[in-house]
């Protein structure tokens, strides 16, 4: 036998030996295909009804990627907390039915909104939450996070909300009912909320306390020529001695459009005075007047006629101060001269009252 074959039939048995020797490894138990629990569970309530939140679960307890149909229990108890179980099912859904909250985020996130039956409703009354994902077997890991709710009563919406627009930019109007059975602790206030026209978020803009009867406010942070969506919405605030502060806002207004647009002149000018003056030089009338105070005042056009004539400006753009000189005299002559204020936009005011002034003959 030559060197090579032995190398060969050693290498054989080697790998023989290996084999037939080899020892299976542990078994490995089946997965149970339980989902991992929700750790992300979040709550809103707004009226009769709370938005419940979360991120549904991708994978098992033991790590495997599911692939499977998964069902979510909405799990709502009144006045325990914490629970051990899901005591009563609100709502039990497969999870591919739920809504998406937050489309195309990084962790997917889907919504549920549980409408609060009215014998639920009560200043004493908290409600918990949770959410549990089943297996096609119906079986589970466990609760997800809890979450507590106040159930104490909303308040009515206001009525007859409006939004006008004048001078001063938009005046909002409503009329809110009186809150019946207001208990110890309780207080109501309103919130005014606001988005551009086209947009899908609200911005809160300001928050008043909820009197009966008819109210106003105004929008003092808004710009002319842009169109804004507004809704009111009330909001019953519970302060219970060695307590948070529970809010509660209640159902929204329908939402009211608005276009600021700024058809509103300025203030007529007044004290308008004319004097003439030539000593020792070319003779001119001076013109002065009481300025306003508009904050979108762009200046004032000044405006002249003489006897049997119609006025006309005279001032070749916006005067910015409201003082002006007429160089453009002549002797013998009667002038008379009102003022208009005009803003940013090109909304002019209507004219002063007159002032006049003559030029002497002589012009020394």
């Amino acid at each position: 036998m030559t060197k090579k074959s032995i190398l060969l039939a050693v290498s054989c048995c080697t790998l023989a030996i290996s084999v037939g020797c080899a020892a299976p490894g542990a078994p490995q138990a089946p997965s149970l295909r339980l989902p991992v629990p929700v750790d992300n569970l979040s709550a809103v309530r707004k009226g009769n009804r709370v938005v419940l939140t979360w991120s549904p679960p991708t994978e098992t307890t033991d790590h495997q990627v599911m692939h499977w149909p998964t069902v979510t229990r909405i799990c709502r108890v009144l006045n325990q907390f914490p629970i051990n179980e899901c005591g009563q099912v609100a709502a039990e859904i497969k999870t591919s039915e739920l809504a998406s909250a937050v489309p195309g985020s990084r962790r997917p996130e889907v919504a549920f909104e549980d409408v609060l039956p009215p014998n639920l409703i009560a200043v004493q009354n908290q409600a918990t939450y949770a959410v549990e994902v089943m297996n096609e077997r119906g079986r589970s890991s466990g609760l997800s996070n809890q979450v507590r709710t106040p159930l104490v009563p909303d308040a009515p919406v206001p009525a007859g909300f409006r939004v006008t627009l004048d001078s001063q930019g938009p005046l909002l109007e409503w009329n809110a009912p009186a809150v019946p059975g207001n208990a110890a602790g309780i207080s109501h206030r309103l919130r005014i909320y606001r988005r551009a026209h086209g947009k899908t978020e609200f911005i809160l803009l300001s928050e008043l306390p909820d009197r009966p009867g008819e109210g106003d406010a105004r929008d003092n942070n808004f710009e002319w020529e842009q169109e804004y969506d507004y809704k009111i919405a009330p909001v019953t605030v519970l302060a219970a001695q060695g307590r948070p502060t529970v809010e509660v806002e209640g159902s929204d207004s329908a939402v009211v459009h608005l276009w600021v647009h700024d058809v509103f002149p300025p203030s007529i000018p007044t004290g308008l005075q004319a004097v003439f003056s030539s000593v020792g030089q070319k003779p001119f009338i001076d013109l002065t007047w009481a300025p306003n105070t508009e904050s979108d005042l762009n200046g004032y056009v000044v405006f002249r006629r003489t006897a049997n004539a119609a006025y006309v400006a005279v001032s070749a753009a916006p005067v910015k101060a409201p003082a002006w000189r007429d160089n453009d005299v002549r002797p013998g002559e009667l002038y008379y001269y009102t003022v208009a204020a005009v803003d940013l936009r090109g909304n002019q005011s209507a004219q002063s009252a007159p002032a006049e002034e003559s030029v002497p003959q002589e012009v020394r």
